[in-house]
C-alpha cells in the first residue's frame, strides 16, 4: 500500500517479476492513451483512474521530496475553490474544478509511480507515447488531407489538423514530447531503431505542420536544439558527439526540403502564410491577447481572491491565454503566487539535475526539454488543463525523487542499458 517516508534514501521496493511487468504495462496504457482525448471522459481519464487504484494496490508510496509538490498543488486547488464559491451552481465551474483537482491528483500519481523502477517505467512512457503519438498524427495528417471519407470534419476544426484532439494547438504540444523520443533514437541509436524513429518523427512533424500552431512549430524547434545541445554537454565520448551534430544538420536539411515541397501546394501554403503572421486580430489591440495580458495584471493586485475560474471572459472579449494570470484570475492571490512558484521550483530543479548521470538521462532531456517548453507556452495559451502538461510535472518530479535516492545509494538501483538504447 502507499505510505509516507519521512526521512532517509529509501531501499528499492521488491516485487515479483510477473508484477513490475504488470505495472509497467499499465504505465504504457496511461500514456498510449492520453492522446485520445476528444471525447469526456477520455480513455486517459479513465485509465489514470484505473492505474491509480492498481498501483495502491499492488505497491507505491510517496518520498519526502515529493511534500513540496503535493503542498503547491493543494494551495493552488484550495485557492480555485475558494475563487469559484459563489458561481458552483454554474456546471462549467463545478466541472472545471473538480477537472483541476483531478489534474493534481494525476501529477502526485505519476510522481509516486516514477520515483520507483524509474528507467523501466520510463521506457513504458516513452513508448506508450509514441504510440499514441504515431496513432494521433496519422488522424490528423488524414483528416486534413481528407484521406478518410467523411472524417474531415471530425479529425480537423478551423481547416487545422486535430486528429484525435479537440483543438489542434493541444495536438501540436502534445506531439512535442514523442517527437524528442524519436529525434533522440535517431541521432544516438543503431541504424535500424533510428531508421524506424525516423519515420515516426516524420510522421509526427507532418502532422505538427497541419495543425498550424505557431506555438507547436516554434515549440518544436526550441526544444529540439536545447535537447541536443544538453545531449551533446552530456554525451561521453566525441564520436557520440560527432553523430549529434552530423545527423542534426542532416536532419534540419531534409526537414527545410521537405517543407519547401509541402509550400508548393497552394492550400498548405495559404494557410502556413496565415498562421506564420504575427499581427493575428486577436493579438493585437488593447483588448487583444497582450492587451488583456496586461489589463488582467492590473485587476489581479486589487482582486485578493480574484473573479472565480471561467469568468475572465465576461470582462474582456476572449479568455486569458495566459496560464499564470488565469491563476490569479481564477484562484486570487493564493493560486496566482502558488502556481508560478510549482514552476519555478521544478524548473530550478531540471536544470539542477541536467548533469546528474543516471541511467535515465537520456529521457529526462527530452522530458525535461518539453516541460520547459510547455511552461513557455503557458504565457500565451490557457495549459491549465493540457493533461500532457500534468504528466510531465509529475515525472520530473518523481525523476527527482529516484535521482536523489540513485546518488544516495547507487548500489541499490538496478544496473540498465536503457538510457542509452
Amino acid at each position: 500500500m502507499a505510505y509516507m517516508a519521512i526521512a532517509g534514501p529509501l531501499p528499492a521496493m521488491t516485487a515479483s517479476p510477473r508484477l513490475l511487468a504488470f505495472q509497467r504495462a499499465l504505465v504504457w496504457l496511461v500514456a498510449a492513451s492520453g492522446a485520445i482525448v476528444f471525447i469526456e471522459p477520455s480513455p486517459y481519464e479513465i485509465m489514470t483512474l484505473g492505474a491509480a487504484v492498481l498501483f495502491c494496490a499492488t505497491g507505491m508510496r510517496m518520498r519526502i521530496v515529493l511534500v513540496p509538490l503535493f503542498l503547491l498543488l493543494a494551495l493552488i486547488n484550495i485557492g480555485y475553490s475558494v475563487g469559484a464559491i459563489p458561481f458552483y451552481d454554474k456546471p462549467e465551474v463545478a466541472n472545471w474544478i473538480a477537472t483541476s483537482w483531478y489534474m493534481a491528483v494525476t501529477v502526485v500519481f505519476f510522481a509516486m509511480v516514477m520515483s520507483e523502477d524509474t528507467e523501466a517505467r520510463l521506457d513504458m512512457l516513452r513508448r506508450g507515447l509514441i504510440v499514441g503519438a504515431v496513432i494521433a498524427s496519422i488522424s490528423a495528417i488524414a483528416g486534413y488531407l481528407n484521406l478518410v471519407p467523411g472524417g474531415h470534419d471530425l479529425l480537423t476544426l478551423y481547416g487545422r489538423g486535430r486528429g484525435t484532439f479537440k483543438d489542434p494547438n493541444v495536438l501540436g504540444a502534445f506531439l512535442i514530447l514523442p517527437a524528442l523520443f524519436t529525434l533522440q533514437s535517431v541521432v544516438a541509436d543503431p541504424f535500424a531503431k533510428a531508421s524506424r524513429n525516423a519515420v515516426a518523427f516524420a510522421i509526427m512533424a507532418l502532422a505538427i505542420l497541419f495543425a498550424f500552431s505557431r506555438a507547436a512549430w516554434g515549440g518544436l524547434a526550441i526544444t529540439a536544439a536545447f535537447m541536443l545541445a544538453m545531449m551533446f554537454l552530456t554525451s561521453r565520448t566525441p564520436a557520440q558527439r560527432r553523430r549529434i551534430v552530423v545527423i542534426s544538420v542532416a536532419a534540419v536539411v531534409l526537414l527545410v526540403l521537405l517543407l519547401a515541397i509541402l509550400l508548393s501546394f497552394d492550400s498548405i501554403a495559404d494557410m502556413f502564410k496565415q498562421r506564420a503572421s504575427f499581427d493575428q486580430s486577436y493579438d493585437e489591440g488593447r483588448f487583444g491577447r497582450f492587451g488583456r495580458h496586461i489589463l488582467g495584471a492590473q485587476m489581479a493586485l486589487d482582486l485578493p481572491f480574484g473573479i472565480g475560474p471561467l469568468q475572465f471572459h465576461n470582462y474582456f472579449p476572449e479568455d486569458t491565454h495566459n496560464s499564470y494570470l488565469n491563476a490569479f484570475m481564477s484562484g486570487g492571490w493564493l493560486s496566482g503566487i502558488c502556481y508560478p512558484t510549482l514552476i519555478a521550483v521544478t524548473v530550478i530543479m531540471g536544470f539542477r539535475h541536467v548533469l546528474t548521470p543516471v541511467p535515465w538521462q537520456r529521457m529526462y532531456l527530452a522530458i525535461l526539454a518539453a516541460f520547459l517548453g510547455t511552461a513557455g507556452e503557458a504565457f500565451i495559451i490557457d495549459t491549465d488543463h493540457w493533461r500532457h502538461f500534468w504528466m510531465m510535472l509529475g515525472t520530473m518530479w518523481g525523476m527527482f525523487a529516484a535521482a536523489q535516492a540513485y546518488k544516495a545509494a547507487p548500489a541499490l538501483q538496478p544496473s540498465s542499458s536503457a538510457a542509452a538504447s
